[in-house]
């Protein structure tokens, strides 16, 4: 789907606001179309000045006022007669953060198909009946969408798609007032246009400006909720059909935690004062609660471990989940003291004479066995600088457990969602450096764009990201696999050459990736079938085609995400 955008802005005697919010749609050479509202003349003085100054600033009127909904459709249909693919609507009162614009248009960029929507985080300004009252409209659409998936309908910061907007016009009648944001919001969701949300920051200026009518606009939404109400009825089942379907198929970053911060805290606490045999004796029932709980995850314990070759029974799965929570106390363990888990790096002589040249390496792993552990055991190799590529947005309960740990935890992280050309660069002047790269090849990019190979895994065909090889290519760089796994009581690091240099054709790359790929896989097969409880994927691996979030709570930095600390994915 292409992308074609601009910004459309309904006013109503907003003119003491409006000229900066313009200036800043225009900076981002965003395209605008003014609706005036019915407004009085010093506003259509502004609108007109506005207009004339700036040949990208449209200007269109209604005769009366009619309503924000009525405007904001207005602006909508003459977007897509100028051929506008998403249409950027701002309320025009200044609440809105406006640098938060780029990465609102990048989320839009690669969800195009999805409306785009801000996530309000509040200042001292907002008014607290306001505050409070937006809480009982989040329960309402909740219930009307029967899903947690629209987590704020109220904001106007959003970005439309543009065509399945005016289809859904043209067969209900949408809101025409306030009640204009939640009710498209829902019926779109109802079509089947999913919302997207960015964390943004919004205030109340001392000067501002609003129209919503208290009595009047109250019963207004008191009606909306009713008729969405009696909507939702008729379309629960398929509703319903809905959400199971997207529970069956979701990408793994969308698998949130189990369990919470604290009881991980009080587990790492209990390993390092009373030792391990007492911590087991309480890990045994909580593991064996998130075994009974975990459904998904159980039955994709039992596909691996079929795959693997090993029998897949219920006291199979039971060690398998086992497994994983010690791998979490050896992780926080490592993290407090490098020396309480014994760990062999027979392979650190061949890594060594690797960067005496004084060019790094690209280390390849996987979310088998503990690579927690071999970061942590880099803190006490003098000149070894460890950089790992991580995504934490599905674990940060673990992220801030092992954070608390060991401030050394933090550094060197490098936050991604998708490698861009300034995080290569940034990667390329590490290599230069002699430094270490560490990422992993068993997950899919986030970014729903990114390319994918299929090759065999464990016997049948599984996904696997471009993204390594593609890596390693620009690099330049010796590739290493490593793994570090669990033998006994103690951990052993596995390092092998796995490439001395990736080089990729511009015709065909896809084609030598899926070459690369397929060698990746087979040595990940072969340690994952030595070590099959130590796979710790705990989803359908094969099946992994659901599409990636796109917005991660709490990160807005959209274009510039490798600065922000996190962990390695589990």
């Amino acid at each position: 789907m292409s992308f074609k955008a601009c910004a459309v802005i309904p006013v109503f005697n907003h003119h003491t606001s409006l000229e900066a919010i313009v200036v800043a749609l225009l900076a981002n050479r965003l395209p605008v179309i003014l609706v005036d509202d019915g407004s009085d003349a010093k506003t259509k003085q502004v609108l007109a000045d506005l207009a004339a100054r700036n040949p990208q600033v449209e200007c269109l009127t209604l005769a009366r006022n009619r309503g924000k909904g009525v405007a904001a459709m207005t602006g909508m249909v003459r977007a897509g007669e100028r051929g506008f693919t998403h249409a950027l609507h701002v309320d025009a009162d200044g609440q809105h953060n406006l640098a938060d614009i780029p990465a609102l248009l990048a989320l839009a960029r690669q969800n195009p198909q999805q409306l785009i929507s801000g996530l309000p985080r509040y200042d001292a300004s907002v008014p607290r009946v306001r505050y409070y009252g937006r809480y009982l409209t989040h329960a309402l659409v909740w219930l009307h969408s029967l899903s947690f998936t629209l987590r704020d309908s109220m904001c106007g910061f959003r970005v439309y798609p543009v065509a399945p907007s005016l289809a859904l016009a043209a067969q209900v009648r949408i809101g025409a007032r306030m009640d204009f944001d939640t009710d498209i919001m829902t019926r779109l969701y109802w079509a089947g246009t999913e919302s997207l949300f960015l964390p943004t920051r919004v205030r109340y200026p001392a000067d501002g400006l609003s129209h919503f009518r208290m009595l009047r606009d109250n019963l207004r939404m008191a009606w909306l909720h009713l008729r969405l109400f009696l909507g939702m009825l008729p379309r629960a089942p398929g509703l319903l059909r809905r959400n199971r379907a997207r529970r069956r198929a979701r990408h793994w970053a969308r698998i949130g935690e189990r369990g919470s911060l604290g009881g991980l805290r009080f587990l790492g606490n209990l390993d390092r004062v009373l030792g391990r045999r007492l911590t087991l004796a309480v890990l045994y029932p909580v593991t064996a609660y998130f075994l009974a709980t975990h459904a998904r995850a159980r039955r994709a314990s039992r596909e691996f471990l079929t795959a693997a070759g090993a029998a897949a029974s219920p006291v199979r799965s039971f060690r398998h989940f086992l497994n994983f929570a010690v791998c979490i106390l050896d992780k926080v363990a490592a993290w407090q003291d490098p020396l309480r888990v014994q760990v062999d790096f027979s392979g650190q002589p061949q890594l060594a004479a690797a960067l005496s040249a004084g060019r790094g390496a690209l280390l390849l792993s996987a979310h088998l066995g503990n690579l927690e552990l071999a970061r942590a055991l880099g803190t006490r190799m003098a000149g070894l600088h460890v950089n790992a590529l991580v995504y934490s947005g599905n674990a940060r309960k673990l992220d801030q457990a092992l954070t608390d740990t060991s401030d050394a935890y933090r550094m060197r992280l490098l936050e991604v969602d998708r490698i861009g050309p300034d995080t290569a660069l940034l990667l390329r002047e590490k290599i230069a450096a002699g430094e270490v790269v560490v990422t992993v090849g068993d997950r899919t990019s986030l970014a729903p764009d990114s390319p994918v190979v299929r090759v065999p895994f464990l016997g049948r065909p599984a996904r696997f990201a471009m993204g390594p090889y593609v890596l390693a290519h620009v690099l330049e760089c010796p590739v290493y696999l490593l793994f570090c796994l669990r033998q006994g009581s103690a951990y052993r690091i596995f390092l092998e050459p796995f490439a001395e240099r990736i080089r990729l054709p511009r015709d065909g790359r896809e084609a030598a990736v899926q070459v690369w790929a397929g060698r990746y896989a087979a040595r990940l097969a072969d340690y994952a079938g030595r070590f099959p409880l130590q796979w710790y994927n705990f989803y359908d691996f094969w099946a992994d085609g659901a599409s990636p979030p796109a917005s991660v709570p709490g990160n807005r930095n959209h274009k510039n995400v490798h600065a922000r600390p996190g962990k390695l994915p589990v």
